[in-house]
């Protein structure tokens, strides 16, 4: 039976999770079948993807029917059977495309955010009512779903983690990196994700406050919001933590700047999944998240990795726990790798969800 042909669509201007994840699934759809991908020009995605076969689109909130009729041309024009989006805004330009192609393909949403009240408008009944399937990437988004989209025009849910590679790091990287922000035998707590007031980039300078100054961290990301970053820089200032605090800014060598760390640090009050943390654990490096969301569905507590309670006072003591207690840091270091390999391995997560694809 011939493989059906997948667009991956993603109008998102961003650069987290979500969008690296659109990559994955071009990367590893096109060696199965025909697979293209569509995103808006010139967007932080657009530059990160470094292919020649991409198709742009420019979203409007306003005037959805005219993105909608190109997306409905190149899916014609490419005889795609499957539109597979991500980002929920685009749900009513691949919906509007859809009804406007020849093709009428199947439409697949993988929901990365939670769902938090009822979909029972007129909009969302619509809306719903022509996609195909779902695609959660927790057992809580699942469950989310269930509830608040009415059962009559729910579509079909399929839950699917997302995985990780174990990483190919470049040695040579990371020890000029180690020179560039002057980590000698430092022991270095990490933070990677958007700048911006929601990942709690602010705790973890607090919780350094209250830590050995053999502590030090490392703050990766693109900056969303440039008065949070401002206040961060203050507060180090306030703090005289000027020495143990480095901004790396955004970077695609993100193994190599989580090859620094001893600790990865996920301090978002209410993180969907949390593909930062097995990240870390598939680098081997130790991670302390908030015991909420996706963290719970990730990490066994005290087994493969630490919970705090969302406080700098108990993310304080955590980190502690781990630059003082090696061995406890060494069996839930090599505890949380095992689990990557075994319970969140890229390779056959996509396959597990590519089969899914083709079978709708």
């Amino acid at each position: 039976m011939k493989n059906k042909n997948i667009l991956e669509v993603c109008l998102s201007p961003g650069l987290g999770g979500l969008e690296m994840f659109v990559a994955s699934c071009y990367e590893a759809f096109s060696k199965r079948t025909l697979c293209k991908v569509v995103v808006a020009p010139e967007t932080k995605l657009d530059k990160y993807l470094e292919i020649q076969d991409k198709y742009h689109i420019k979203r409007s909130k306003f005037f959805p029917f005219l993105p909608a009729r190109s997306l409905a041309k190149y899916i014609d024009k490419n005889d795609i059977d499957i539109v597979h989006f991500h980002w929920t805004r685009d749900m009513i330009t691949v919906v509007l495309a859809k009804l406007f192609s020849k093709k009428k393909p199947k439409i697949v949403q993988s929901r990365h955010m939670g769902m938090t009240r009822f979909k029972d408008d007129l909009y969302h009944r619509y809306m719903y009512k022509n996609i195909d399937m779902m695609h959660a990437v927790t057992k809580r988004v699942e469950q989310e779903l269930k509830k608040f989209i009415p059962e009559d025009v729910r579509p079909k849910i399929e839950m699917v983690y997302l995985g990780v590679e174990i990483p190919k790091v470049d040695e040579k990287k990371v020890e000029a990196l180690q020179k560039k922000y002057n980590f000698k035998d430092d022991f270095v707590v990490g933070i990677i994700g958007r700048i911006e007031e929601g990942k709690g980039q602010h705790l973890l300078i607090e919780a350094l406050d209250k830590l050995d100054k053999d502590v030090k961290a490392l703050i990766v990301g693109d900056v969303m919001d440039e008065n949070y970053l401002a206040d961060l820089k203050d507060k180090v200032q306030k703090e005289n933590l000027n020495n143990r605090v480095v901004f790396s800014g955004f970077t695609k060598e993100v193994n190599e700047h989580m090859q620094l760390c001893d600790i990865l640090v996920l301090a978002t009050k209410n993180e969907t999944f949390g593909l930062v943390i097995i990240e870390a654990m598939a680098n081997k490096v130790a991670v302390i998240a908030t015991n909420n969301g996706g963290p719970l569905e990730i990490i066994n507590d005290g087994v493969d990795g630490l919970l705090f309670d969302g406080g700098s006072d108990d993310l304080a003591n955590k980190i502690d726990c781990f630059f003082r207690d090696i061995q406890l840091y060494s069996i839930i270091q090599n505890n949380a790798f095992n689990k990557v390999k075994t319970k969140f391995n890229k390779k056959d997560c996509l396959l597990e969800l590519y089969n899914v694809l083709q079978k709708i």
